[in-house]
């Protein structure tokens, strides 16, 4: 058995960097708008940081859960989420702005509406 109200605190803070990135990723149209100035850089660079945290917060997740959560939500590409950590903290001058705009367009909604979900679960 695993400790519910850390895990439940630790998706708290993963809801609360999933909606910090949908606000910083309203005004982006388009991956150009990361690359094109100043600002866009500036909030490319603050996605990745929290899309770098919500990975390694999964990961602990996984670790603290013994692999048993996430397979109750099969909706969400938990590998993919976690490795997508890897990839930015590692690779982090060659992250591909459309790979992070299809990510935050794509992929943060749903896993919001998952992380709701899994929260009200563990209530």
């Amino acid at each position: 058995m695993y400790d519910k109200e850390l895990v439940l605190d630790i998706l708290h803070q993963i809801l609360e960097a999933t909606l910090k990135i949908q606000q910083r990723f309203r005004q982006i149209e388009t991956a150009a708008d990361f690359t094109g100035s100043p600002f866009g850089m500036e909030r490319l660079d603050s996605i990745c940081m929290l899309l770098i945290a919500i990975g390694e917060s999964l990961k602990n997740i996984d670790k603290i859960t013994d692999r048993e959560l996430f397979q109750n939500y099969p909706a969400i590409d938990w590998k993919g989420a976690k490795g997508l950590r890897d990839i930015i903290a590692h690779q982090y001058f060659n992250v591909d702005a459309e790979e992070i705009f299809w990510v935050c367009e794509k992929h943060i909604p749903p896993l919001a509406e998952t992380l709701r979900k899994m929260i009200s679960d563990s209530a």
